[in-house]
């Protein structure tokens, strides 16, 4: 019977201790609740992810295919089939000795006269660039095998956060 009394002791020990310690626990869990109830205000609608009005998809590809051209980068507008929401596309060929270089020095063309800033990094061979509510992002082309002497395919990807509108229409006339 001796074994069974000091089972039962240290049983009753245990579930005290436990008992003690969820409470302790629970103390604690109000303590921290109640504390950091200040950050879990309600502080309004959150800014807006782009300052400005929505910049028209044919400006931005105006724009692109302008600091381009001055390059000698020639691309040709792609059809958007993406429903709801608005990207473009730009394809292309350049040199292949030359485009690196090129698409770099259309971009600084980009950020110096139409007001591109540098986008987020995504890493080497990557080139990004932001204006109002549009991104624009390419890759440098592969490097191609020195005897094909094939021009170098260009593509860039141009999306918006919000369209504002596809294209730039003129206001209807009063009266009509």
């Amino acid at each position: 019977m001796q074994r069974t009394e000091r089972t039962d002791t240290i049983v009753r020990r245990q579930r005290g201790r436990a008992t003690w310690l969820s409470l302790a626990m629970a103390a604690l869990m109000t303590a921290t609740a109640t504390a950091c109830g200040g950050p879990f205000q309600d502080l309004g609608p959150l800014p807006p992810r782009f300052s400005g009005p929505p910049l028209p998809a044919d400006t931005v590809v105006s724009e692109m295919t302008a600091a381009l051209a001055a390059e000698g980068v020639m691309v040709a507008r792609q059809p958007s089939n993406t429903l709801g929401r608005c990207s473009e596309r730009l394809s292309g060929r350049h040199a292949s000795q030359s485009v690196d270089s090129a698409l770099q020095a259309a971009f600084a063309r980009a950020r110096s006269d139409y007001g591109w800033q540098a986008g987020p990094d995504l890493g080497s061979g990557t080139l990004t660039l932001t204006k109002g509510n549009w991104t624009v992002v390419t890759s440098h082309p592969a490097a191609p095998v020195p005897s094909q002497g094939d021009p170098a395919m260009v593509v860039m990807s141009l999306t918006c956060l919000d369209p504002g509108g596809p294209t730039a229409t003129p206001a209807p006339a009063p009266g009509t």
